[in-house]
């Protein structure tokens, strides 16, 4: 088999089961709770959030908006409202300070889907049948960004997997279904974390929007790392934790810099050593042990060429 199956069976060991799963559960619980709260209005009548993930009205207080949607309205010819205006720039704020792409790990709701197909895969022990470039994701952004140009219309919301995943949640799956499935098996059988991270361009933008956020993965206890591997094969992402966790000698801090990082926390909860934790960007400023201080630009220039 091409991974092992046991995975994190050292932390579980070492930490208990339920501390080496928290970062995991707190998600489903973030997941679950989010469309529970706009599940609530159409299925009983109690309307604390009005819409849906890409715009939305809390308390009818907070407008919250989908910065990514408003942009391929804006290029579609759409003239946008003050309040929804107001709810991108909040999601922008939110998402510079926490991380562009914690919105994949711990709000999108296909994120179960392929989380699940990722498990299965391991549990089956499939190999990556084919391979994907991890810039396709960019290319399929740049598409949703031109078809509003040429059509007029929000071409991509048509197919968007989140969107017909809440809508099939709330008035029936219908056809819904199909595309889930597609994600589903895309990911156990095609490509390893294929949707997420080679092709969804929602994952693409707020990579980009949460290039420079303050809160990051940091590899603080590097040197306990026994090489046990598990946080490679559970990280969906896992070209960004070399640098951090390997990169020491070559004056790279312990932060994980790269974009692509979900902030998912699942590197944290299979390491029976404790190495990975939250923190901030702002922990490469300090001096490693070869007395040069660590800038994160070295970093980020490894992550960029792994």
């Amino acid at each position: 088999m091409a991974e092992k199956l046991l995975i994190g069976a050292e932390a579980i060991a070492a930490k208990g089961w339920l501390k080496a799963h928290q970062w995991l559960i707190l998600r489903r619980v973030s997941q679950l709770s989010i469309l529970f709260l706009f599940l609530l209005g159409p299925w009983a009548g109690v309307w604390i959030v009005k819409g849906n993930l890409a715009a939305s009205m809390t308390l009818d207080v907070l407008p919250l908006t989908d910065p990514h949607v408003l942009l391929q309205s804006a290029l579609s010819g759409v003239v946008p409202e003050l309040s929804a205006i107001i709810g991108v720039v909040i999601v922008i704020a939110f998402y510079l300070l926490v991380g562009g792409r914690v919105y994949c790990s711990w709000v999108c709701p296909v994120n179960m889907v392929t989380d699940a197909a990722a498990w299965l895969r391991r549990k089956l022990g499939i190999k990556a049948s084919s391979q994907m470039a991890q810039s396709t994701r960019y290319w399929v952004l740049g598409l949703t960004l031109i078809l509003p140009l040429i059509t007029g219309s929000l071409v991509w919301e048509l197919f968007n997997p989140v969107s017909m995943l809440f809508r099939g949640i709330v008035f029936g799956m219908g056809m819904a279904w199909i595309l889930i499935v597609g994600v589903f098996l895309f990911d156990l059988f095609i490509v390893k974390n294929g949707w997420c991270g080679r092709l969804c361009p929602v994952g693409a933008f707020y990579s980009l929007l949460g290039s420079r956020s303050a809160i990051r993965i940091v590899a603080a206890e590097r040197d306990s790392c026994n090489d046990c591997m598990d946080c490679f094969v559970v990280c969906p992402e896992k070209q960004v934790i070399k640098p951090a966790l390997k990169g020491a000698e070559k004056g790279i801090g312990p932060v994980i810099l790269s974009a692509n990082c979900t902030n998912c926390g699942r590197c944290i909860d299979v390491c029976a050593k404790d190495v990975f934790q939250f923190g901030t960007r702002f922990n490469n400023l300090k001096v490693n042990a070869s007395g040069k201080q660590v800038d994160g630009e070295v970093q980020r220039h490894a992550v960029q060429s792994e």
